[in-house]
């Protein structure tokens, strides 16, 4: 099942289904929100609503709009569009829909069916929501398919080390004061939120290691939300390299292509 594809979300999850897809040869078109809360920066073609255009490794997005699609994919590089609710399936013939938001909650209904439907992690449930499911876990099932039934639950915790994971402990502004690939010390103050004219907090690093992804400085967030990740390997070459998992995500995004392309066939 060849033709044009529509990406849902540009994280780094979903740049990593973008990339392999795209060194597969197949066209993709990425439809993002108009303030992106990616965290893995450096590997997310979401960058290019903020930038105008970021490179993934050596792949690289542009920020278009509709009538600029042609352009930016005749020159080998992936359109990114300001279309959360999909809209542009309306307008354009898309033949595989993926849905790399990461909601973890039911989606909405597309706004007219297409041929394939993909959707990544918990929450959906094939066929119910989508034709065919991959799972995003880390373990022995990531990157599978599933033709029907879910992925592995939410579980609530980031994987591995709970601490890594950088949160808001406040709505606010956040303040950046490390670049992202730094290393860091225990203790040291990654960020800050700005609360109110009077009023800050601090974000500090749990570990040494290294700051693999902060959100960009200016954001407004919300208590609880993901600011960043601290990684103790300590490599910052490891943070403009697309994940293993992303990889593996975008082999199980291709097993289902090409096993839709066969049954069509047949």
């Amino acid at each position: 099942m060849n033709g044009l594809i529509l990406l849902r979300g540009g994280g780094d999850l979903a740049s990593g289904v973008a990339l392999r897809l795209h060194h597969a040869g197949f066209d993709v078109v990425i439809a993002e929100l108009p303030r992106p809360l990616a965290v893995r920066r450096l590997v997310s073609f979401s960058e290019a609503v903020y930038a105008g255009q970021t490179t993934v490794e050596d792949v690289t997005a542009r920020l278009v709009t509709a009538d600029q699609l042609h352009v930016t994919r005749a020159a080998g590089e992936i359109p990114v569009l300001i279309d959360p609710a999909a809209n542009h399936l309306l307008i354009t013939n898309y033949q595989i829909v993926i849905d790399a938001r990461l909601l973890k909650t039911p989606p909405l209904p597309l706004p007219i069916p297409v041929p394939l439907h993909i959707g990544l992690g918990p929450g959906f449930s094939a066929p119910r929501d989508c034709h065919a499911v991959i799972e995003t876990r880390r373990g022995h099932t990531l990157g599978r398919v599933y033709w029907s039934g879910t992925t592995s639950p939410d579980s609530g915790q980031p994987e591995g080390d709970p601490r890594r994971v950088l949160r808001a402990g406040e709505d606010g502004v956040l303040i950046v004061h490390a670049r992202i690939g730094e290393h860091v010390e225990e203790g040291e103050t990654i960020a800050s939120i700005q609360v109110d004219k009077d009023t800050s907090t601090q974000v500090h690093s749990p570990f040494a290691g290294m700051l693999r992804g902060l959100l960009r400085d200016g954001m407004e967030v919300t208590r609880g939300l993901k600011l960043g990740d601290v990684d103790p390997r300590d490599d910052p070459a490891l943070c403009r390299l697309v994940s293993d998992k992303a990889l593996a995500v975008g082999g199980g995004v291709l097993e289902a292509m090409m096993n839709a392309r066969n049954l069509s066939k047949n």
